[in-house]
């Protein structure tokens, strides 16, 4: 199962991968953690890596594709894995198609994770950390009791700096700018599947899983 999942800031993709990743025994590939792993292990497109990220700029597309074609390779993604957060871009996409082909292991689906943006808004700018237990919670989601534990016991409900609604509006932005326009390059393709995101963690994940 090779897949990659796509989806706005806060649509729950990082937290299905995980189940995914945990039910399937088979990798979720952030590009964030590759590029660190990469960087730490030396390799060669880490080192590359390393140079840019040092110099404060962006890591190139054929650094990151680098990268990617070196985690794909390893032995426990021979069996597939979940692509997060690459393709950003139409480009990428492209190129991305380019070196799965090469390698002989092309994307079986590129998974929609489908929630309405005032749902996503919330779901970010309502996050939440109990000061004293580093639980998460949101204003508008979580139980009420859960956030009166929280407070009674004398916590704090602390907001993180970029959660808010500015910052938030800004990023969903970007994302609809750039990476929506890889929800059309999939269609086209018959690759694309869409899962209704919104409901608790294990609602999307019985969609998710039947979806795949």
């Amino acid at each position: 199962m090779r897949i990659v999942l796509l989806g706005a800031p806060g649509s729950g993709k990082g937290t299905q991968a995980k189940k995914l990743m945990a039910d399937k025994n088979i990798p979720q590939v952030s590009t964030g953690d590759m590029l660190r792993e990469a960087v730490a292990a030396g390799t060669r497109f880490g080192l590359k890596a390393k140079s840019v990220m040092e110099a404060g700029n962006l890591v190139p597309d054929d650094v990151v594709l680098g990268i990617i074609s070196e985690r794909l390779a390893q032995p426990d993604a021979q069996d597939g894995f979940i692509l997060d957060g690459f393709p950003r871009t139409r480009q990428q996409a492209l190129d991305l198609e380019e070196l799965l082909d090469q390698m002989g292991t092309p994307l079986d689906a590129a998974v929609l994770m489908d929630v309405d943006f005032d749902i996503l808004l919330k779901r970010l700018t309502g996050r939440r950390t109990c000061s004293l237990t580093g639980k998460l919670l949101n204003v508008y989601f979580s139980p009420q009791e859960e956030l009166d534990a929280c407070t009674s016991a004398g916590g704090e409900l602390i907001q993180r700096e970029d959660d808010n609604e500015e910052t938030i509006s800004n990023r969903l932005e970007v994302y609809r700018e750039n990476t929506e326009p890889l929800i059309e390059f999939y269609r086209k393709r018959g690759k694309l599947t869409t899962v209704d995101a919104d409901g608790t963690i294990d609602e999307v994940y019985e969609r998710f899983a039947a979806a795949l």
